[in-house]
């Protein structure tokens, strides 16, 4: 992963992180402030559920196998929420077999991007899909 991007929103628009692996948490992390966005992050599925009740990020970007509660449940639940289902969603997993983006797609998320991450492609990606 490239983490030489410094170009971001003039705006700090807030993310929600939702990652169980402590180096992907940090070096996420320390990407998307770097771009300059606010972060929050949540360690798993109902963890995250409970940081949306409290604050509504511009957008989401999920891992799929978290303990507790899986990204596909916990998208599940913030898609069938009236007051949050329009905050993109992005799915972020080291899955990429045959039907993968597929069930993450049937779970709500907007999008599928797979891990190890491109760095400038998840900055582009969160950019058009907060102004959307």
């Amino acid at each position: 992963m490239s983490i030489a991007v410094e170009k971001g929103p003039s705006v700090a628009h807030k993310i929600l992180l939702v990652e169980d692996n402590v180096q992907n948490r940090y070096l996420m992390t320390f990407l998307l402030e770097r771009s300059g966005y606010s972060v929050t992050v949540a360690e798993d599925g109902q963890e995250a559920l409970d940081s949306l009740a409290a604050e509504t990020p511009d957008i989401i970007l999920m891992d799929m196998q978290l303990p507790r509660m899986d990204g596909y449940e916990a998208t599940r639940r913030i898609k069938s929420d009236e007051r949050l289902r329009g905050i993109p969603l992005v799915a972020l997993t080291a899955h990429s077999m045959k039907g993968d983006r597929a069930k993450a797609v049937e779970a709500g998320c907007d999008e599928y991007v797979t891990k190890p991450v491109d760095a400038d492609g998840l900055v582009a990606l969160i950019e058009r899909l907060i102004t959307l």
